[in-house]
């Protein structure tokens, strides 16, 4: 019996996130592998553009419009038919909010959807499975971006536990990391403050099941563990990559002694996220602590590619 060709769709992703507006255009279709087609990036630490009131004002405004028209116009060139658009961290907890959207609407013609952080941690945690399997076993997932920590912990597709906390590597640099290189002292009411933090999330997240493997992903998790020594990411998804909890605390005290300028100058380290790896290895540190992982293995697929792949099977009814 012939089987029928699957239907290939060119989907985008655009991802509105606390330090880049990232487009991802894919050929993908219902069980298929989704192949990137063009990544679209500007950097703007929009964090950063948080005015002393928790706004982000006319000029935050004004850059993320612009940021957004242009990934728009490059997602028109690539024939894109589905443009799925959300916001995160920054945008979700910006005082100005339904303003801001309002904006983007207006005078881009992209209707941007927020997405709560517990969602950010269920969809993760969906391409997450989809990429390891079922071999994998039960799952503790972690993404650290740029406002928020998400974790997700499950045996499943969909996780037992989704959970969102204030402890993005680019909210903690800005909140309690002033110095360039920081103070000691600093540094360890870091480590204390994300360590209480993160105590209180245990009993929830262990209460499923202690993981049969850790998982990492995001910008921040795969520069560190390039740090430690794994492959450089020209070499392609499909190469193992990993990160161990005693060659984070290496790292951790290595970066607390450099300077933003010093750190970007490491393998791996992009000069736009290097001022706050040093917030993201603390939070990675801890995590690991905290759940008792000896290691997580890094994943190259995060919360992109599971908007794609839940819209995957929306279409197809599943």
């Amino acid at each position: 019996m012939r089987g029928h060709a699957a239907v290939l769709m060119r989907l985008g992703v655009l991802d509105v996130g606390s330090n880049t507006v990232h487009l991802l255009v894919v050929d993908a279709h219902k069980g298929g592998h989704p192949d990137p087609v063009r990544s679209h990036k500007t950097p703007l630490h929009l964090a950063e553009l948080l005015q002393p009131d928790g706004s982000l004002g006319r000029h935050g405004t004004d850059v993320l419009v612009d940021a957004v028209a242009a990934a728009r116009e490059a997602a028109d060139e690539e024939g894109v038919e589905d443009l799925m658009a959300f916001a995160t961290s920054a945008v979700r907890d910006a005082s100005d909010s339904a303003d801001v959207l309002q904006a983007v609407r207006e005078r881009s013609g992209v209707e941007l959807q927020v997405l709560p952080g517990e969602d950010e941690a269920r969809l993760t945690f969906l391409a997450v499975r989809r990429w390891f399997g079922w071999s994998a076993g039960r799952l503790l997932c972690l993404d650290i971006g740029g406002g928020s920590l998400e974790i997700g912990a499950g045996r499943d597709e969909e996780p037992d536990v989704a959970l969102s906390l204030p402890l993005g590597a680019g909210r903690l640099t800005r909140d309690r990391l002033p110095g360039d290189p920081p103070s000691a002292r600093d540094v360890a009411a870091l480590r204390e403050h994300v360590g209480v933090s993160l105590a209180a999330a245990v009993p929830q997240l262990l209460a499923v099941g202690r993981p049969d493997r850790g998982v990492a992903t995001s910008k921040t998790l795969r520069s560190l563990a390039r740090l430690e020594g794994a492959a450089p990411y020209a070499k392609g998804p499909f190469v193992p990559r990993a990160l161990s909890r005693d060659g984070l605390e290496r790292i951790v005290g290595e970066l607390a002694g450099m300077t933003a300028a010093e750190r970007a100058e490491r393998p791996g380290v992009s000069a736009s996220r290097a001022a706050q790896l040093l917030a993201g290895a603390v939070v990675a540190h801890e995590a690991m602590l905290a759940f008792d992982l000896e290691q997580v293995s890094v994943c190259p697929w995060a919360l992109r590619e599971g908007v794609i792949l839940r819209r995957l099977d929306w279409l197809s009814g599943t």
